[in-house]
């Protein structure tokens, strides 16, 4: 098989997975998670039922892509846009930042879906599962950032759940006050509670501490 074809099927298959998860995010949003069934999923997204559980093993699974995808991807992209010399840490801060100013028309069904998140606890664990995928994502986007990265070094993997719990957290505040706070600042006061050292050097080994 050509490298062409390869390509078609991928774009083809992440259309198919795009359209059931926008499918799966509508339907819960507009009557409730409890009442949305794989098969309603399967007919707004124009798939058979076997093709939906081709990609997707739980209708909460389908739900929770299609309520983080949309924003993790939007923030992925706003990383790469950051100039390469910007440490880590400060590239997503900035990334942050750039997404905030086109917030506020999205702050709806942002918040319809957080709190709708929160009231399932199948779709709680699944929202967290997908977020994993997207703490290894951001890794590998920052990565290249660090100048003496290691094999194994765990900086960019704890950028990407550094990333991921900050937004998880603030999300948790906003929902808890009904939406009235500003999610932009929340994720930005988390992100900046942490730093995350520039090298790859141990605390220990910096010290000159040894175990005699």
């Amino acid at each position: 098989m050509s490298h062409h074809d390869l390509g078609f099927r991928e774009r083809k298959r992440q259309a198919t997975s795009s359209r059931i998860t926008a499918a799966a995010a509508r339907l819960a949003l507009e009557q409730g998670l409890a009442d949305t069934t794989v098969d309603q999923i399967s007919e707004e997204a124009e798939v058979g039922r076997a093709t939906f559980f081709r990609y997707f093993d739980t209708k909460e699974r389908a739900v929770a892509e299609g309520f983080t995808g949309v924003w993790l991807q939007m923030i992925l992209d706003a990383l790469e846009r950051q100039s390469p010399g910007l440490p880590a840490l400060n590239a997503v801060q900035t990334a942050f930042a750039e997404l905030a100013g086109g917030f506020g028309g999205l702050r709806e069904i942002a918040l319809s879906q957080a709190q709708l998140s929160r009231s399932s606890p199948a779709l709680n664990a699944w929202t967290l599962q997908v977020y994993t995928g997207y703490e290894q994502a951001i890794a590998e986007v920052v990565a290249p950032r660090f100048g003496d990265i290691a094999a194994n070094d765990p900086r960019p993997r704890l950028v990407g759940a550094l990333v991921m719990a900050s937004i998880r957290l603030a999300l948790d505040d906003w929902v808890a006050a009904g939406g009235q706070t500003d999610l932009a600042a929340l994720i930005d006061r988390n992100l900046n509670s942490v730093s995350i050292s520039s090298s790859n050097m141990g605390v220990l080994a910096a010290a000159g501490r040894d175990d005699s």
